[in-house]
């Protein structure tokens, strides 16, 4: 647990726990589906090994995730408590779409996006066999410039070196943009209109792009209206 408030409100008993730089993070990943260390590191790119050791630690301790070894892993696996933080984890993600202004250019990250990319592939939608895409930041220096997801009926990889496998569709974009089609402020259709996004390949593949990727949780929540604009006051 951090450091006492030293108060007897449960929100402050609980935020004891969670508002420890990364935590709630670490409790997202879990939310989504990462079972293993090194699944929670990629989704936790800018963490720290150390340090997502350390909150894994006392994540265990408080009780809200259960560490489970087994032959050949650990695996860390939301118990009761930590599942009922799932909601609150949505919440919080869907208030920031609706409240926190736009994205500074720190908080792009292309690891992030393809991780969270490769999580939501649907694998039955996808061609059979093996589907690679390639993405092209054009914006992005190297060696975070190009990225491969590896669509197979039983896994789907996410590569930062080529893998060499045929590449069935580019899809080249500026960083942002994907983001934010990612995120649900552009749909792939508007993207591709406004110059945010390219796909070269095959037309019947180009078009069923969109189609192999489950939508965001976090995209088809409602923004607000924007505030217009006080009439001006007449003399």
């Amino acid at each position: 647990m951090g450091a006492s408030y030293r108060q007897f409100c449960p929100v402050a008993k609980a935020m004891e726990l969670l508002d420890e730089r990364w935590t709630l993070l670490v409790v997202r990943e879990l939310v989504a589906g990462s079972r293993h260390f090194n699944e929670l590191r990629r989704g936790l790119p800018r963490m720290s090994p150390t340090l997502l050791s350390k909150r894994l630690q006392q994540l265990v301790a408080a009780g809200v995730v259960e560490r489970r070894p087994t032959d050949t892993e650990v695996q860390y696996l939301l118990t009761q408590a930590g599942r009922e933080l799932e909601p609150i984890v949505v919440a919080l993600g869907a208030w920031g779409v609706r409240w926190i202004g736009e994205l500074g250019d720190q908080d792009l990250d292309p690891k992030l996006l393809l991780w969270d990319m490769r999580r939501h592939v649907d694998r039955a939608a996808a061609p059979g066999g093996r589907t690679v895409i390639r993405f092209a930041f054009h914006d992005v220096a190297r060696p975070l410039r190009d990225w491969w997801l590896v669509i197979t009926p039983e896994d789907v990889d996410v590569c930062d070196d080529d893998p060499g496998h045929e590449v069935a569709v580019t899809v080249t974009a500026s960083l942002r943009g994907l983001i934010r089609v990612w995120l649900g402020e552009l749909s792939w259709s508007d993207g591709l209109r406004r110059g945010e996004l390219a796909i070269e390949g095959p037309q019947v593949l180009r078009r069923a792009v969109p189609s192999w990727f489950r939508t965001n949780v976090f995209a088809s929540v409602p923004r607000p209206e924007p505030v217009p604009e006080p009439a001006g006051v007449r003399a």
